[in-house]
């Protein structure tokens, strides 16, 4: 199969659905890890069709929900101070303590709105009295690019350019995941546009270690039922290792020249994850020789911590304890407009999901 339609073929999307129907005597808990995966699995109606025996329980694959409410704050204290700060589109929205980007934007904050953290580097280049800052918020995914905008600075001499980091890693998660009293999962989807970058050498230790199916996926319908009967077969037949469904994206060793870049840029560290708490090594922050491009660091807003909203279940919705129909928020004090918590308003949030696509789901 060569073209994306071919993924959305629904004949093949239920012969596969037939064969996990086939195939399956026992009730398994499959978590997709990604945000996208989740939003595939409901627009399509996948959750509907699928044997009663497989529950999908959706998890932390969404980098805008995850990133700390003490970042969004942090964000906004340099808007308020005068800097202009650059995002992606899905940051603006979501809940600080007492507003978001775009509410502090329309309190007179210069706040921009990019594609590329290029475009920020350009902006720093052009306005060489102000002070530019890029919120760079993601997966492993994103990381290259922003490591890439760093080097750039770097190589035009701009004093007046650094970054906000919240990059966070998967496969710690997934270990958190699994390591949790209440964790009922048995296998998972793994992240398919994360593994275009990093592959999957570090998923074969988890698979092995925690006897556990992980099937690297697509968000396409058939890439989504493929996985599922791929990981379906695994759990029955008592295997568990790693297999990559999407073969036409994803390289065992991943993309080696982002990589590179990443790591020259790049070094592992603790990381807070928002409604979860901190975990080990499962993040991303500047190396000692980039630690001027630090926005932490170069205004002093390292020390800013706020508490998060406890109306708000964001934390045991990442963590696959609870679906977002569980909340007793959902779609009544918590939606779009008036979101509690980022898997409200962020494009891959699992509430978001629910909320625009969800028919009988919630019932």
């Amino acid at each position: 199969m060569k073209y994306l339609k071919e993924y959305r073929n629904l004949e093949a999307t239920k012969r596969y659905l037939q064969q996990i129907e086939k195939t399956i005597t026992k009730r398994w808990n499959i978590m997709e890890i990604c945000g996208g995966q989740t939003h595939g699995l409901v627009k399509n109606g996948i959750l509907d069709l699928l044997p009663e025996k497989v529950q999908m329980i959706h998890g932390p694959g969404c980098p805008v929900c995850v990133t700390p409410l003490n970042l969004i704050d942090k964000s906004i204290e340099l808007l308020e101070n005068g800097i202009i700060v650059c995002s992606f589109g899905d940051m603006i929205r979501v809940p600080g303590s007492k507003k978001s980007l775009l509410e502090a934007k329309a309190d007179g904050g210069d706040l921009r709105i990019l594609y590329s953290p290029l475009e920020a580097v350009n902006i720093a280049k052009n306005n060489p009295d102000r002070e530019v800052v890029f919120f760079a918020v993601g997966f492993e995914t994103t990381a290259p690019a922003n490591a890439l905008s760093v080097l750039h600075a770097e190589k035009e001499g701009l004093k007046n350019y650094s970054i906000l980091v919240s990059h966070v890693l998967v496969p710690p998660a997934m270990e958190a995941i699994l390591d949790d009293e209440f964790c009922t999962i048995d296998a998972f989807l793994g992240a398919g546009h994360v593994c275009t970058i990093m592959g999957y050498q570090n998923y074969h230790k988890l698979a092995e270690t925690y006897k556990i199916p992980i099937v690297i996926t697509g968000f396409e319908p058939l890439d989504l039922v493929e996985g599922i009967f791929m990981a379906v077969k695994q759990l029955e037949n008592e295997t568990y290792k790693v297999e990559n469904q999407y073969a036409r994206a994803v390289k065992e060793e991943g993309n080696l020249a982002a990589i590179s870049v990443i790591d020259q840029v790049f070094e592992i560290a603790d990381r807070e994850w928002r409604g979860i708490g901190k975990i080990s090594n499962s993040g991303y922050r500047l190396t000692k020789c980039y630690k001027p491009f630090d926005a932490e660091l170069k205004f002093g807003i390292q020390n800013i911590e706020v508490p998060e909203n406890p109306a708000c279940i964001a934390g045991d919705i990442l963590k696959g304890i609870k679906k977002p129909h569980q909340c007793k928020q959902f779609g009544i004090t918590c939606n779009p407009s008036n979101p509690l918590g980022a898997p409200m308003v962020s494009s891959e949030g699992a509430c978001a999901a629910y909320y625009h696509f969800s028919n009988c789901l919630i019932n």
